[in-house]
């Protein structure tokens, strides 16, 4: 399944987020961007296993090793999950998570998340 119009800029802008926080130096801002983009990637193979690849990659330059060893599982299981529909919904995706526990969306990106349905207008809030 590929991810509509308005998912993509709702990644594109978690992304922005994550790109920014990480450029002044702001690690948690940074990994809480990168948690909401694969809130909002997950049911989408591509932008889910890039979102783990984003992670895997801030994972290295910060020299976490235990979140590498859980972004580098999460790479192995997330095609898995995407083939067999069994996805944790709102999962967060880092290591300090099971792989496997849904988690509640925030309420935000719950409703940012909603009005990206085909009948939803075009105002994302």
């Amino acid at each position: 399944m590929r991810a509509n119009t308005r998912v993509e800029e709702l990644l594109r802008q978690e992304r922005e987020a994550f790109g920014e926080a990480r450029r002044i130096g702001e690690v948690s801002a940074a990994w809480a961007a990168l948690e909401r983009e694969h809130i909002i990637g997950q049911p989408y193979l591509a932008a889910h296993f890039r979102c783990h690849l984003s992670m895997l990659g801030f994972a290295i330059e910060l020299r976490d090793w235990r979140e590498l060893r859980g972004q580098i599982l999460r790479l192995l299981l997330a095609p898995l999950g995407n083939a067999s529909g069994r996805l944790p919904i709102g999962n967060t995706g880092r290591s300090n998570v099971s792989a496997f526990a849904p988690m509640e969306i925030p309420a935000d990106l719950s409703a940012k998340i909603e009005n990206t349905s085909p009948d939803a207008g075009e105002n994302l809030q």
